[in-house]
C-alpha cells in the first residue's frame, strides 16, 4: 500500500522523550493519520530510551504508576477472557509483550504462548517470569498460530505492510488477531488536540480509525468481525494529556474528562481505545 494524498493535520511535540516537534498528515482515503517524519529504523529505539516508558518497567515508583499496574492487572484477566472467547486454547502469539504479565497470565491458563518484545529491559523482566520468546517473526512457522494479539503495538511498526502480512502468514487460517490501538476520533483525542498523550509521537507512527484496520486487513484478505472499547484507556490517557498540557496530573479533571469520553463514546462508538477482532479467511 502506498499513503498518497496525504493533508496536514496538526503539530504535535514528543512530551516523553526528545521534545522534538513532529507532523501528524491526514490519509483521506484510509481515514489514518501518519506521523511525519516518521524517524530512521537507525533512530527510533532512541526515542524509547526513558525510564519513565511505563510498558518496559515493573516500576511502581509514584501514585501514577501504581495505578497502571493495579487497572493492568485487571485488564489481564479481561484479555484472557477474552481469548478464550475467540478460540479454543492452543497456541497463542503475542507480539510487543514487554514484561510478558499476559503471557504469564495465559499460559497459567493454559496457553501455550510465545512472546516478541523488541526492548531488552523488558524482555529480560519477562524471561525471569518464565516466558518463551522468539528473536524474529521470520524465525516463525506459517499458520501456526490460534491467536495472536498486538496490545498498543501496531501503532509503533515501522512498516505496516509487511507487518500486516507478516500476521497473515503466521495466524492458522481459522485463526483470529486481536489488535489493540489508540482512537484519534475519539472525545478526549479532540478534547487534547496536540497535547493528546495516545499520539505520543514519533513511537506512534501510525494513528488508526475504525475505516483504516477495516480497509488495511480487508486488502490482505482478512475479515474485522468485531470492535470493542477500552474504557480504561481514557481516564489513563486523560491523566498523561493533563500532564502535557498543564505540566501536572490533574486527577479529578483528567477523571470527569475520561468519563465524559466514555459517555460520548456510548453514542458515537468512538472510545478512547479500540479492540479489533480480525478472522483470517
Amino acid at each position: 500500500m502506498s499513503f498518497q494524498n496525504n493533508i496536514f493535520f496538526q503539530k504535535v511535540r514528543d512530551y516523553s522523550v526528545s521534545k522534538e516537534i513532529f507532523e501528524l498528515h491526514h490519509n483521506p482515503e484510509y481515514d489514518l493519520l501518519i506521523t511525519f517524519p516518521k524517524p530512521s529504523l537507525e533512530k527510533l529505539p532512541s526515542y524509547y530510551e526513558s525510564e519513565d516508558y511505563i510498558s518496559h518497567t515493573d516500576g511502581k515508583r509514584s501514585l501514577f504508576e501504581r495505578m497502571y499496574h493495579l487497572i493492568k492487572n485487571i485488564a489481564l484477566i479481561n484479555k484472557v477472557k477474552l481469548i478464550n472467547s475467540q478460540s479454543e486454547k492452543g497456541k497463542l502469539l503475542d507480539i510487543g509483550a514487554g514484561t510478558g504479565d499476559f503471557l504469564v497470565v495465559a499460559k497459567n491458563d493454559g496457553w501455550k504462548t510465545t512472546g516478541i518484545e523488541p526492548s531488552a529491559k523488558a524482555k529480560t523482566i519477562a524471561i525471569n517470569k518464565g516466558v518463551n520468546f522468539a528473536d524474529n517473526l521470520s524465525d516463525l512457522e506459517s499458520h501456526s498460530f490460534d491467536v495472536i494479539t498486538m496490545w498498543h503495538v501496531l501503532e509503533h511498526v515501522p512498516n505496516l505492510d509487511e507487518y500486516i502480512l507478516e500476521l497473515k502468514r503466521l495466524v492458522k487460517p481459522t485463526g483470529t488477531i486481536i489488535i489493540a490501538v489508540p482512537n484519534f476520533k475519539s472525545f478526549d483525542a479532540n478534547y487534547y488536540g496536540k497535547f493528546w498523550a495516545a499520539f505520543d509521537v514519533p513511537r506512534h507512527i501510525w494513528h488508526f480509525s475504525k475505516t483504516a484496520i477495516d480497509k488495511l486487513f480487508a486488502e490482505k484478505g482478512m475479515k474485522l468481525v468485531e470492535v470493542l472499547p477500552m474504557k480504561f484507556d481514557s481516564f489513563y490517557v486523560s491523566l498523561l494529556s493533563e500532564k502535557y498540557k498543564t505540566g501536572k496530573m490533574n486527577f479529578i479533571k483528567a477523571f470527569f474528562v475520561g468519563l465524559k469520553s466514555n459517555h460520548s463514546a456510548k453514542q458515537t462508538k468512538e472510545y478512547s481505545s479500540h479492540i479489533y477482532i480480525i478472522k483470517n479467511q
